[in-house]
């Protein structure tokens, strides 16, 4: 899962680095995750996944999670969530970010700043003996002192032998409750933060996730192991 998680972070970063505003398309990007995970020689984890059409989730402002790639030009100001997971020798690692196209909005920035932020914060609490009830509160807590609100119709979950794995790990709650964390589990934390309501809609291509109100979200990810001296964050380069 460690070597995955390095590939994956590596073409997350390539992705990143292929963005041209109002020039690039979300289908652009999904060309370049095929052809990168052909030459790290894996497997896109979402492609064909339930029937979705893309190798990399490609979400814009509003989208939340699991827009398609298509002929979108990225545009000057747009916030892009790029959700991506990856299968290597029968195990799977997933992670997301979200990337400024061109100069974004002093609230948008700040959306994505406190969503990262949060990522990382909720990560802090994973260590045994701690429950899932303190990452989510953890999480919450911070987006909500900020003034955002936290998606609760999505949350993170187990990730290894399967892409989607028990235990559903939300990022919101109640330090000291829900499951209790043991060392040699692994758990994909994905935040999911939104401007306005935290409720959200699908629409009718039955995959993209809106926020209810049209205001912008932001999205990231990390795969972590639990060990006995806390997080163990494995979808990184280094």
């Amino acid at each position: 899962m460690r070597r995955g998680g390095r590939i994956l972070a590596s073409i997350l970063r390539q992705l990143t680095e292929c963005i041209r505003a109002d020039v690039t398309t979300t289908l652009d990007l999904d060309e370049v995750a095929r052809e990168l995970c052909s030459f790290y020689a894996v497997k896109p984890a979402f492609l064909d996944y339930h029937g979705y059409p893309g190798a990399v989730c490609t979400s814009i402002n509003e989208q939340v999670v699991h827009g398609i790639p298509d002929n979108t030009v990225l545009c000057t100001g747009d916030i892009l969530s790029l959700d991506f997971g990856v299968e290597l020798e029968g195990l799977f690692t997933d992670s997301a970010i979200s990337v400024a196209v061109g100069e974004v909005s002093e609230e948008k920035q700040k959306l994505m700043d406190i969503t990262r932020q949060s990522l990382m914060i909720g990560i802090e609490q994973v260590k045994p003996g701690h429950r899932l009830g303190d990452i989510g509160s953890a999480i919450q807590k911070h987006c909500e002192q900020n003034g955002f609100a936290v998606v609760r119709d999505l949350v993170g979950h187990g990730v290894g032998q399967k892409l989607h794995e028990d235990p559903a790990v939300p990022n919101y709650g109640k330090s000291g409750q829900g499951l209790l964390l043991r060392e040699g589990m692994t758990l994909a934390i994905e935040p999911m933060v939104n401007t306005g309501t935290w409720r959200v809609r699908t629409l009718s291509d039955r995959w993209t996730i809106v926020t209810e109100d049209s205001l912008p979200s932001a999205h990231y990810e990390h795969t972590v192991a639990v060990t006995a001296e806390g997080a163990d964050i494995l979808t990184l380069e280094e």
